[in-house]
């Protein structure tokens, strides 16, 4: 590492001696995020916010192509309501904030703040289904929960977090099952195309399932060091909620049955991945297509003559096609600018000084390999078309070659935490289908369970933990 790398690093921790501390300077230092004065809540700065409008944009795109429509639900549900589902409320109970008092009354009956809505949206759903003709229902919320996590870490884990949480109800068993895999795909879709960030999909055991679910779908993420992220999930409900909250349908053959539903998220986690899968030590690396100054013009020695306007000409042409950002900011050195703009993780800086406007060139410097080029003004728009394109697959391809590199097979409970002690990463073994052996796991390793890939590998005939005969290949993985 050389003086100038030393100097510019001085103020992140380092990525490999402690990931932790150099995720939280990487949200502070990047301006993504600050802490406020209630512990667990964080406030999201323009920048940071950013990033989770191009996820929503993109993802409430794609639910619009499979027809749901956005809704808007309460924030606050009586506790009569939330304990209608007992398996549901259960997993739920732990994390739930209450409202007791309304001005300076005490309330009758208490009234929670939304951990989530599937409660909420059941109640309504029974007042508005009547007839298979209305059917389906597919609707989705923007909004934030609350959950009061005991550990918490920006984007993460938070206590409030941004989300949004689609709930629909079916006709058919079919037809909902179909629809929960729909939206697994839409975000496998969105973390792998928009994200860069290669995916695992596959069933959450039964113990990891969503309360109140048969069946959770999961997309699974390795960060940097190795540590699995649970990126989005999508569940499959049956009639386990229809039938408490009497969410009926009179059907084709003038017969009242209940309805299928289903429900999926994903959350501003989505920004903490983006972190922790492709940033370094110089901070933030973000993917062009999710970041929000795909570009910056640094001109070099402001105050020779032409400077600042040719590099504004180019700044106005430049920002009808790309996100783009001009730092004439006079108050800072050159040196000091390229590591800022290389600490906020903007794909490309554009670099433009007197002997380049002399040569009618630029510099372009790429944030993902720090490789520099010099391109012809008049070709300038269409390399950087190319060059954003080709950082964007560079940026997957080297998250997928983490995952690989840390992906293994183990053959008994001892070479599961053998692995994870000594690489991290995904395990994959065979696996016997009981709680019991997966508690064993977890228990030893401290790894629970990913999920059971849709990918299926016959890796051997019997339980890695147990030994005893095995038809289901399972992933485990230490997490966020």
């Amino acid at each position: 590492m050389g003086n100038k790398d030393k100097e510019f690093v001085q103020e992140i921790t380092n990525i490999d001696e402690d990931f932790a501390r150099w995720y939280t300077d990487i949200v502070i230092k990047a301006d993504l995020a600050d802490y406020t004065d209630v512990k667990g809540f964080v406030a999201i700065k323009p920048y940071g916010y950013a990033i989770w409008e191009a996820i929503q944009n993109y993802e409430d795109k794609k639910f619009k192509e499979h027809g749901v429509k956005n809704i808007s639900m309460p924030v606050l549900i009586p506790e009569s309501l939330l304990n209608m589902e007992s398996e549901h409320v259960e997993g739920f109970a732990p994390e739930v904030a209450w409202v007791t008092i309304g001005g300076e009354e005490e309330l009758e009956e208490r009234l929670c703040v939304r951990p989530t809505s599937e409660t909420i949206f059941s109640k309504m759903y029974s007042k508005w289904l009547s007839s298979w003709r209305d059917l389906p229902f597919l609707y989705n919320q923007w909004c934030s929960v609350l959950r009061w996590e005991k550990e918490t870490r920006p984007f993460l884990r938070s206590r409030e977090f941004l989300w949004q949480e689609g709930h629909t109800i079916h006709s058919s068993a079919k037809e909902a099952e179909e629809f929960t895999i729909d939206m697994l795909d839409v975000y496998a879709d969105t973390i792998e195309n928009l994200l860069a960030i290669p995916v695992l999909k596959g069933q959450k055991t039964k113990k990891e399932q969503f309360a109140g679910a048969q069946a959770t779908y999961t997309v699974e993420t390795l960060m940097h060091d190795g540590r699995a992220l649970q990126a989005g999930t999508s569940h499959y409900f049956g009639q386990n909620f229809s039938k408490p909250f009497d969410i009926k349908f009179q059907n084709k053959e003038g017969q009242e049955e209940y309805a299928y539903q289903t429900s999926w998220g994903t959350t501003t986690r989505l920004i903490g991945a983006v972190i922790m899968a492709h940033g370094d030590n110089r901070g933030l690396k973000l993917p062009p297509r999710v970041a929000p100054i795909q570009a910056v013009i640094v001109p070099i020695a402001m105050h020779k003559e032409g400077v600042v306007e040719k590099a504004e000409e180019l700044y106005n042409k430049l920002n009808k096609k790309f996100r783009m950002e001009f730092d004439d900011r006079d108050q800072y050195s050159t040196g000091f600018k390229f590591n800022d703009w290389e600490m906020r993780g903007v794909p490309v800086r554009i670099e433009l000084g007197p002997k380049d406007i002399e040569n009618n060139q630029a510099v372009l410097v790429r944030r993902d390999t720090l490789e520099k080029e010099v391109v012809k003004l008049e070709n300038l728009e269409n390399r950087l078309s190319e060059l954003m394109e080709e950082i964007q697959t560079n940026m997957y391809n080297a998250c997928l070659k983490n995952m690989k590199e840390k992906t293994s097979v183990a053959y008994s409970l001892e070479e599961i935490q053998k692995i994870l002690d000594e690489n991290q990463g995904f395990v994959k073994t065979m696996w016997c289908g009981s709680q019991e052996c997966e508690d064993k796991v977890k228990e030893v390793t401290g790894a629970p369970s990913r999920c059971m890939p849709f990918e299926q590998e016959h890796l051997a005939d019997t339980c890695a933990i147990c030994g005893k005969k095995a038809d289901k290949m399972i992933v485990w993985g230490r997490q966020y």
